[in-house]
């Protein structure tokens, strides 16, 4: 099974805007999922926002807190465990990746206008194609969606 990496430059709205279309995307094709957050507070912050991010729906999901990870669609993290046995991981924030052979799809979320961010994303760019994963970069059009770029 070949994995895919995806990189996603976040430039005109913030990871809170963009994480939940492509998470509700995840769902639909029946993938669980788990977001790799760069700290706990992060993932607190993440936690709470999923449920609100819209006034009409929320995305289900779960924390280490919440218990019975491997029930959840999503679950959230800042470590690098995958306890829902997930199909996907995101890692937002510069989150530091574990071994990705083990799912169908990696997503690096990262912000545009962090320099550090961007050179990071550069060196997991590298790392993924040494690994001989297949890659795919998309970047963020000013109202909010995405334009395939490689």
């Amino acid at each position: 099974m070949s994995v895919e990496v995806v990189f996603y430059h976040l430039l005109h709205k913030p990871l809170e805007m963009a994480l939940p279309q492509l998470l509700q995307k995840c769902l639909e094709r029946d993938w669980k999922v788990v977001v790799q957050t760069g700290s706990e507070e992060r993932c607190n912050a993440l936690d709470a926002h999923l449920w609100t991010f819209a006034d009409d729906s929320f995305l289900p999901h779960g924390t280490k807190t919440d218990g019975y990870a491997e029930h959840q669609p999503i679950y959230l993290t800042a470590e690098q465990d995958n306890p829902n046995e997930a199909d996907v991981r995101f890692l937002v924030d510069r989150a530091a990746p574990p071994p990705l052979n083990a799912y169908k799809r990696a997503i690096y979320m990262f912000d545009g206008n962090d320099e550090t961010a961007v050179t990071e994303a550069r060196q997991r760019w590298k790392e993924a194609k040494a690994e001989g994963f297949e890659i795919a970069y998309w970047q963020q059009t000013p109202q909010g969606g995405w334009e395939k770029k490689a």
